[in-house]
């Protein structure tokens, strides 16, 4: 992208009241934003009204410096001989593009500009000229980000900032699954379940094809930032082996709104969404929805009856969302492209919730719902420092988890 049409395109984003719907309709109607802010303002009025097109003929406050920030991060500059500072790949895609993606198209809002930052594909171009064929190899390979093929396997994994042991559990091991069998995991980033689905997605991508995009994580904040802050490693290792994807211009802080708007991003990348855990009023369900209204399958794992967590899975369960267990459950229904037989027998081919062995009659007490002391004194008829020795034998083992309140919680393990 030249830096005159990303001056335009930045313009039009920054351009106070002009949202996505009405910058459709100025593109559609004056084709890229350069030309829009040559016309009239007759003919703007003609399209978005009065109020709007006064604005756009008025250089938004901020264009400078952000044009200035934003170039300088599509182009960083390495001193001769130094190792590069931002060894990931920076791409901007604009609405129009040939490679912005296509399953965003068919969204309700697609964005207009995407910030891309993460592991480029290589891919050969043709010369254009018998003159061209002489140019060397390196110039005949391009750097680029490929989100449409990553979408084309692609699955979409959300759940509960504050989830349950069993939940973090259960969302790294159902994304080393899927990505083991070649499928890209998307997610927010977020605390809790989005954390652990990148990680086991990134831990998957190993098993497989450590050159190909693990994992999408779409943010709600500029691709300057990091939110929350304790991810800034993870953050790291996704740019290496996956892309993080934003519609806000660099610089943007994390606020409360842009979250649950970039679930539509979350949902549309993804072929379906699967709920690990949620509460009944969550940005979780709100990517469900999404997905739903976008014709896409929805699936969702289930859990306690007595857990706030599993309310929201248990909701859209009932609401039509298949139950799944396994991996499999997902690749099956969804009819994805995958290689299990190429990753070592390794393919969550038994359900998440394996069998743990009956020989341990603590474990077999514990159930698979949280429970106090006093409970499982009940269950066992074990003294208090006989039971207690025993918890945190299995917690030293990750067999159990100790939860607020003095509850405790058996650990099931792919």
């Amino acid at each position: 992208m030249e830096r005159e049409e990303l001056a335009a395109w930045l313009r039009l984003t920054l351009t106070p009241g002009v949202g996505n719907g009405a910058a459709r309709k100025l593109l559609a109607a004056f084709g890229l934003p350069g030309s829009i802010f040559t016309r009239s303002l007759t003919a703007l009025t003609q399209v978005v009204g009065p109020v709007h097109a006064a604005s756009l003929l008025a250089t938004p406050p901020g264009l400078a410096g952000l044009l200035e920030t934003t170039w300088a991060w599509l182009n960083p500059v390495t001193a001769p001989g130094a190792k590069a500072a931002t060894p990931e790949h920076r791409q901007i895609l604009v609405l129009g593009d040939a490679s912005y993606p296509a399953s965003l198209l068919n969204i309700e809002d697609p964005p207009l500009m995407l910030y891309l930052a993460g592991a480029a594909q290589r891919e050969e171009k043709e010369p254009e000229s018998h003159a061209g064929k002489a140019q060397t190899a390196a110039k005949l390979i391009a750097n680029s980000i490929n989100l449409n093929a990553c979408s084309v396997n692609s699955v979409a994994i959300v759940g509960s900032r504050n989830p349950t042991p069993q939940g973090l559990e259960n969302a790294r091991q159902f994304a080393r699954g899927l990505s083991a069998a070649g499928v890209t995991v998307v997610s927010g980033l977020a605390l809790g379940v989005d954390g652990a689905a990148h990680e086991g997605a990134l831990e998957g991508v190993g098993l497989l094809d450590a050159g190909r995009i693990a994992t999408i994580a779409v943010i709600g904040t500029g691709l300057d930032r990091v939110y929350p802050s304790r991810h800034r490693a993870l953050a790291h290792a996704i740019t290496r082996n996956g892309v993080i994807i934003s519609e806000y211009p660099l610089g943007t802080p994390p606020l409360a709104a842009n979250f649950p708007k970039r679930n539509r991003i979350i949902a549309g990348l993804a072929q379906g969404t699967l709920v690990v855990e949620a509460a009944l009023k969550s940005g979780s369900l709100i990517t469900a929805r999404l997905a739903s209204e976008q014709g896409k399958e929805v699936f969702a794992i289930p859990g306690s009856i007595h857990a706030v967590q599993s309310k929201g899975c248990h909701y859209l369960i009932r609401q039509g969302a298949k139950l799944v267990e396994s991996v499999p459950d997902i690749l099956e229904d969804l009819k994805l492209e995958f290689t299990i037989n190429s990753v070592a027998g390794y393919a969550c081919s038994e359900p998440i919730l394996a069998t743990i062995s009956a020989e341990n009659a603590l474990l077999e007490a514990l159930g698979f719902d949280p429970v106090s002391l006093d409970a499982l004194q009940a269950r066992t008829g074990l003294d208090t420092p006989a039971l207690q020795a025993q918890l945190m034998a299995l917690e030293l083992n990750d067999q159990v988890a100790r939860l607020p309140g003095g509850l405790f919680q058996r650990l099931v393990k792919a």
